[in-house]
């Protein structure tokens, strides 16, 4: 079955760069015959010199090191930034106007076999190669939304978790998530500050921040704990590293400034954190390894056995969310994760949501439910259904402050959670 599955996203992949190779194709090709009508000799040739540049450019980012390494480390991350927003924008814009190519040819085909001697008339001919400029324009617009105002655009979102047999002192308990900074030069530290004192403006009991605090190991990883020190809550800011902090072989370095910053990042760790007199556990891991990444990976969150409680409820601070239906079979009540970002880029079809980290992951955001304990949930992965002892473990995966490839969002805000514990009956 994984290898079925890992055969069926190679295929994905292969066929999203053919996508890409055919869409970035339409569009040079389509720039250098408009570039050969000019007349004026000098103008087509500087022309022709700037085409090849973007093109060398463009390519050029998909080996973002490099080109990160050829410019100054500030505009080599521009400059990937902006190429990879061209590259989502084209991407969409292309279909946005084959399919109103598509619409005019339906509709030429139709006159034509109602009125065969009828001829296209010019002014639908102009009114679709418009149609098409507009459509083409949309996608442009939104990925100029999505990098300028949409990545910076903070969303507080506020949830009930309805946990059964919830002590009642845990009734009401506040956690607030902030996940997936990636601070660096499209998340300033004056934007990750923003982000605090949001957070600290709800008031939560309990501060959690769930990994990947930088992208690479050129990121300025102790301005960005630095700056979630400032996190205020009563039971103290608490963490877990990201896939990102394995990149940059910066696990070791993320809880050793967490512990000079006066917070602690659990590492395979657990504490039992107390609120009115009633008592939970808090266990936090490293990043777990599964299909989609390279490296060891075996059963997700092996060995945390003897870290979850019987004898009181339990929060997981795991980055990964396919880690959640491990942690439902082991009697965990609340996972905390992000690592999706959401997708960054969401939109709607026919009722339905089409979001990139669906590649990834079946928890792509907000909350989830699933069988709790029994190893129920290795046998079912839909809501709604209750184990053999009637409880729910639930799973919240935030959206994510920063970006991670391109630095756009559509559809998707960067988040700030504030998760409510409430007490529910078994049912």
């Amino acid at each position: 079955m994984d290898k079925a599955s890992g055969l069926i996203r190679i295929a994905i992949l292969i066929c999203f760069l053919g996508l890409i190779v055919l869409t970035q194709r339409y569009w040079f090709l389509g720039a250098w015959h408009g570039i050969e009508k000019i007349s004026r000799p000098v103008a087509r040739h500087l022309l022709q010199g700037l085409w090849i540049a973007a093109l060398v450019l463009f390519v050029g980012t998909f080996f973002n090191r490099l080109v990160e390494h050829f410019f100054a480390r500030g505009l080599g991350e521009w400059t990937v930034g902006m190429a990879r927003v061209w590259l989502v924008a084209s991407f969409f814009a292309f279909f946005a106007v084959q399919l109103v190519g598509a619409v005019g040819w339906s509709s030429h085909a139709i006159t034509k076999l109602i009125s065969p001697e009828k001829t296209f008339e010019p002014g639908r001919r102009d009114f679709f190669r418009y149609a098409a400029y507009l459509a083409a324009s949309v996608p442009f617009f939104a990925a100029t939304y999505g990098f300028a105002t949409g990545r910076l655009k903070y969303k507080v979102q506020k949830v009930d978790v309805p946990i059964a047999g919830l002590p009642k002192e845990l009734d009401g308990l506040k956690i607030v998530q902030l996940s997936d900074i990636h601070i660096g030069d499209f998340m300033p530290r004056d934007e990750v500050r923003r982000a605090v004192e949001m957070a600290n403006e709800l008031r939560a009991d309990l501060a959690v921040v769930t990994g990947d605090f930088i992208s690479d190991e050129n990121d300025p990883l102790e301005t960005c704990i630095s700056e979630l020190s400032k996190l205020r809550a009563p039971l103290g800011t608490w963490g877990c590293n990201g896939n990102h902090e394995i990149y940059a072989g910066a696990e070791d370095a993320s809880q050793q400034l967490f512990s000079q910053y006066g917070m602690r990042l659990l590492r395979q760790e657990n504490a039992q954190l107390e609120f009115r007199g009633g008592k939970f556990n808090l266990i936090g891991v490293d990043y777990q390894r599964d299909h989609m990444t390279s490296g060891p990976h075996g059963i997700m969150l092996q060995g945390i056995e003897p870290l979850v409680r019987q004898d009181m409820p339990n929060v997981l601070l795991s980055h990964n969310p396919n880690s959640f239906k491990r942690a439902a079979d082991l009697g965990i009540e609340l996972s905390l994760a992000g690592h999706t970002h959401g997708g960054q880029v969401q939109f709607e079809i026919v009722d339905h949501t089409v979001s990139p980290a669906r590649l990834i992951t079946q928890f792509v955001a907000g909350l989830y439910d699933l069988p709790f304990g029994n190893g129920a949930a290795l046998q079912s992965a839909s809501n709604g259904h209750s184990g053999a002892n009637g409880k729910k473990a639930f799973l919240y995966v935030n959206r994510g402050l920063g970006t991670f490839g391109m630095p756009v969002r559509i559809g998707v805000p960067p988040e700030i959670t504030l998760l409510t514990l409430r007490n529910k009956l078994s049912s």
